[in-house]
């Protein structure tokens, strides 16, 4: 099958009959739902893209095990220059979309079970490597969205995954068959899951020989028997269903979360990728953080150009864009912006090949990445609320502006310059509103901090590969120190 067209994924994901609740009744349609439509509008622009001749060195790559032109979310990096151009990837969706375009955590799956499959392999002989290839392969074939599913609920931190009071709290296999294991357990803040064709459940955490039925990793179809979502609540949500697209801000696109849940799920032999090898869930967990943090130096960065675009149009619209402070502002926005942007793109360009032969980040650059991304967004949104003013969260409604009697009053009391409408300047305003407190804000500010890991994650890896001794070494050697 060629590449998608946006319009043929949608009706791809139509057709599928997954089981969504939303305020807790069942939504028959997700794909015609107001709250939900916009996240799926984000994924079509990742398929819309890659049909466009401008974009195809981005978006697409011929793909070295089918010998076909695939979507670069379904590829296998192959060298430095795939793990940069993923980067900037993502840094021209984020600036397409303003949002999460939510098929990045699958392509970070991708390449992380890729080399971890092959590694348990060469230790035990097993076939999770083939089995992968082959899923890897039909989804290349077939250009299918997948999404990454690893964070389990967890339960009590203090305690390991065999330890807590209800065995559920992190996905496990509860019963081995001769054709397949049965799994329950849930994955929480689930980003894109609604949208997307497969699911690859990989571990949480690292893990012990106790928690051997914890240690599994496997694909399988959305609409499977046994997997519903709960869809999460976001800031501003509801605006969608009221038919004002001014009031939303970005009305075309958006994203969306969910807890997933796992009652009892078949999972095929030929769809496991592991089944126990306890020793390697932290490999897999570590080299999948690592794809993701650098991520976060693309479509974060994307989103940012968004947001610092729209903070320079609120200041010319208020009149104030000739202010010293106001252009200072902005400088500061795009200095911390484009260090992110850096990070991701040092992060790929020290990169190295695993023993598989696909290429991995520098574990070290990516955590300083996403270590940043946990803080310079909420920086870039400050200062944007800064620019913009109070105006941003108190102006009144739509409905309001076109109202025949408050209309008049809002359009003369709330005009900034005379050049511009009152209506651009609210559009703009609203777009700032959802960029730094609205359903855009999940994909930007909050998951900046908690997706791919918490902020003390990315510090624990830092200590880890940071070679504090080798520092120590270089010092003593200037000082002529001897030991």
């Amino acid at each position: 099958m060629a590449l998608m067209t946006g319009e043929q994924y949608i009706e791809s994901i139509r057709k599928m009959n997954m089981e969504v609740y939303m305020f807790g009744k069942r939504v028959e349609c997700p794909v015609d739902d107001p709250i939900l439509r916009p996240s799926l509008n984000s994924v079509r622009m990742t398929y819309d893209l890659a049909q466009m001749p401008e974009y195809q060195e981005l978006m697409t790559v011929i793909s070295p095990y089918t010998g076909k032109r695939v979507n670069r979310f379904t590829h296998i990096h192959q060298s430095t220059e795939d793990l940069r151009n993923k980067v900037k990837m993502q840094r021209l969706l984020g600036q397409k979309t303003a949002a999460c375009f939510q098929r990045c955590v699958g392509m970070d799956a991708f390449n992380a079970e890729f080399s971890t499959t092959y590694e348990i392999d060469k230790k035990y002989g097993t076939h999770y490597h083939e089995n992968f290839r082959k899923f890897m392969m039909y989804c290349q074939e077939n250009d299918l969205t997948v999404d990454g599913a690893m964070t389990d609920p967890k339960g009590d931190r203090s305690k390991a995954p065999h330890a807590q009071a209800d065995p559920d709290l992190f996905l496990h296999v509860v019963e081995r068959r001769p054709d397949g294991i049965v799994v329950r357990g849930a994955k929480a803040h689930q980003t894109g899951v609604l949208n997307s064709h497969e699911v690859i459940v990989m571990p949480t955490i690292s893990m012990g020989p106790d928690d051997k039925d914890y240690a599994v990793s496997f694909a399988v179809p959305m609409d499977t028997k046994g997997i519903f979502m709960v869809i999460g609540r976001q800031s501003c949500d509801t605006r969608k269903c009221e038919g004002s697209e001014m009031d939303v801000g970005n009305a075309e696109f958006g994203g969306v979360e969910a807890l997933t849940i796992f009652d009892d799920v078949f999972v095929p032999n030929d769809r496991i990728f592991m089944n126990g090898e306890t020793e390697f869930a932290g490999m897999l967990v570590e080299r999948f953080a690592g794809y993701h943090r650098q991520s976060y130096g693309g479509c974060k960065v994307g989103v940012g150009d968004v947001l610092i675009g729209a903070a320079a149009v609120a200041a010319d619209y208020n009149g104030a864009a000739k202010a010293s402070h106001v252009k200072d502002k902005l400088i500061e926005m795009t200095h911390l912006n484009e260090t992110l942007y850096c990070c991701g793109i040092a992060c790929s360009a020290e990169g190295y090949p695993t023993e598989s032969g696909n290429y991995m980040i520098d574990l070290l650059l990516a955590n300083v990445c996403k270590q940043n991304v946990t803080r310079f967004p909420y920086e870039i949104v400050r200062l944007a609320e800064d620019i913009a003013g109070g105006l941003m969260v108190t102006a009144p409604s739509e409905a309001d502006f076109r109202s025949e009697k408050l209309g008049p009053y809002v359009d003369k009391y709330l005009r900034g310059v005379t050049a511009v409408s009152t209506e651009s300047r609210l559009r703009i305003l609203r777009l700032i509103e959802n960029l730094c407190l609205g359903t855009a804000a999940v994909g930007y500010r909050t998951e900046s901090m908690h997706g791919a890991g918490s902020p003390q994650a990315q510090r624990i890896m830092i200590a880890r590969q940071g070679n504090l001794e080798h520092k120590k070494a270089l010092a003593k050697a200037i000082a002529h120190i001897e030991e």
